[in-house]
């Protein structure tokens, strides 16, 4: 790697953390070759926990931190929905994880995410909500409203769960977050 190329930690979950996928074919791998194809020498580390909710991370974050990124992607909240846990207690994580973030002087995306139909239209409104106010009370994030933007709901591009994205899908996942990421690392600090 590149001396001063800036590392990228993805907090996050099974969808972080390559369920399902080898390696390589995981969000982290792919996100770190699509930026270096563009010519960003970067470094994505995966500090993904599969079944990991907002309270793990938030649990974890020190741990996640070891490696001194220089930018942080906060993408946790799928498995807060699919346990239907209480929204406020989703924020109540996340703010936390984003206050800490802020005080080390770390540059932060925040992916949201939406929670399961089946869970009901009011649930489904104030879970979307928390990372749209999370958001807008944090206006240093690099906000991405939604992590499976363009895959979810897609059999092409799932595994047959439903739920994680196949390696076609993860590719689709990377090309739409290019932009949010190029804007979070345009706020890392010249080394």
């Amino acid at each position: 790697f590149a001396q001063g190329a800036p590392v990228v930690t993805l907090l996050g979950d099974s969808i972080t953390a390559a369920y399902g996928l080898a390696r390589g074919q995981g969000l982290p791998a792919q996100l770190e070759a699509a930026l270096r194809a563009q010519g960003r020498p970067v470094r994505v580390i995966d500090a993904g926990v599969s079944g990991d909710t907002t309270a793990g991370g938030r649990a974890r974050l020190d741990w996640a931190l070891a490696d001194q990124p220089d930018a942080v992607i906060v993408a946790l909240g799928g498995n807060d929905g699919l346990r239907g846990i209480e929204p406020r207690a989703s924020r109540e994580n996340l703010a936390a994880i984003l206050d800490a973030l802020k005080a080390r002087g770390l540059p932060v995306m925040l992916a949201g995410m939406l929670a399961p139909p089946n869970l009901g239209a009011d649930y489904g409104r104030e879970f979307a909500g928390t990372f749209t106010r999370l958001s807008e009370e944090h206006p240093e994030v690099v906000f991405y409203p939604f992590l499976l933007d363009g895959v979810a709901g897609n059999p092409q591009l799932n595994q047959p769960d439903r739920i994680h994205p196949n390696e076609a899908g993860v590719a689709e996942l990377v090309r739409r977050m290019i932009p949010a990421v190029e804007s979070l690392l345009g706020r890392v600090p010249a080394g």
